[in-house]
């Protein structure tokens, strides 16, 4: 799945336009690399999202096209 997406899916950030905005500007790394919003993440990855001063660091614990809004912190585990 697209960083992008999984972000979204996830619910770590509510709109996929703000989630490929916050890639494209370098906010988003995936095991210690900064990527673009086509990057294809898998369980086992390690997610960090930069917002100003607020880091948010993450580890996918699993991957859904679609998730119930009260589900979406199963796909992640924070680190």
């Amino acid at each position: 799945m697209r960083v992008d997406k999984y972000l979204q899916v996830s619910r770590l950030i509510k709109r996929r336009a703000v989630a490929k905005e916050a890639a494209e500007s370098g906010k988003v790394t995936v095991n210690g690399r900064v990527v673009k919003p086509g990057h294809e993440v898998a369980v086992g990855d390690r997610l960090t999202i930069q917002w100003g001063a607020r880091q948010i660091a993450v580890e996918i614990v699993e991957i859904r096209e679609h998730v119930p809004a009260k589900d979406a912190e199963s796909l992640y585990r924070l680190v």
